[in-house]
């Protein structure tokens, strides 16, 4: 495993193990296996519905907890600061466990405007020591901007959609200007069409790897944080052994080539579903 520094001095695996999507029963035996495998940072989220299956492969792991490093999220209609405080006791009961290691806003929703009260309820929990550290998920410049003016504790990871097809480039930037580390949710594209982009096929042909392995090492070489996701377990272990092989700067060039501004998802400022 490689772990980053973040911007609190805190370390953190550079690979973690995604849930969303993952029906909470299924979570259970996913986590595990992740665990099993040599994962030590898993990312959930309120919305995922899948906190509690979580928390039982946590329970029943022989890994310490302060080996262990948990994310979850707030959801938007948990939004403003007193829900804030109270959506992330709830997780915490859920998961089983007594702090998290990253507690991230779910999006900035700035119909809304209470993404900042939101961050400074977080703030509150990670001066208590009950968030280790605390950051923000799909936020443009404009509203990480606007936390920086307007708060004190600057993000410590901003996780973004983000793969060949969407680098973020612009964002990234922003973020390493500010000691903001960039977190790629959908690194894959969810399985998508770049997995089948002929380049990136030709670069895994030439290491005896998967095109999602050679994409997983592409965010790792660019000093992204990457969480990818999958209920498979041969393909749990697959995304987990990228530490074996290293793409040369041509590779890492042509797959810079490929993107497209290209999303699965929504567009931030545009996203406002409660």
């Amino acid at each position: 495993m490689q772990y980053i520094t973040l911007n609190n001095g805190n370390r953190m695996p550079q690979l973690g193990f995604g849930v969303w999507q993952v029906p909470d029963e299924e979570a259970t035996p996913a986590v595990s296996k992740a665990l099993e495998v040599g994962y030590r940072s898993i990312d959930t989220a309120k919305v995922y519905e899948n906190e509690s299956g979580v928390g039982k492969a946590l329970a029943t792991s022989s890994v310490s907890r302060e080996d262990l490093f948990i994310t979850t999220k707030v959801w938007n209609s948990d939004q403003g600061y007193d829900n804030t405080l109270k959506a992330f006791d709830k997780s915490l009961e859920k998961l089983g466990i007594d702090y998290v290691d990253l507690y991230l806003i779910h999006w900035p929703t700035p119909e809304f405007d209470d993404y900042v009260e939101t961050y400074k309820a977080m703030e509150k929990l990670y001066n208590d020591g009950r968030a280790k550290a605390i950051g923000v998920c799909n936020f443009n410049i404009e509203h990480l901007q606007r936390l920086l003016d307007e708060c004190d504790v600057v993000p410590a990871v901003n996780q973004v959609e983000c793969h060949p097809y969407l680098q973020q480039n612009e964002l990234k930037d922003f973020c390493e200007k500010h000691n903001i580390y960039l977190e790629a949710w959908s690194p894959l594209m969810n399985g998508g069409e770049v997995l089948n982009n002929d380049a990136v096929k030709q670069i895994a042909n030439k290491y005896g790897k998967t095109s999602a392995q050679v994409i997983i090492r592409w965010h790792l070489q660019s000093d992204a944080i990457v969480i990818p996701k999958s209920v498979t377990p041969s393909r749990i272990e697959e995304n987990f052994n990228v530490f074996d092989f290293e793409l040369s700067a041509d590779d890492m060039n042509e797959i810079s080539k490929l993107g497209r501004n290209q999303r699965k998802g929504p567009e931030p400022s545009e996203m406002n579903k409660r």
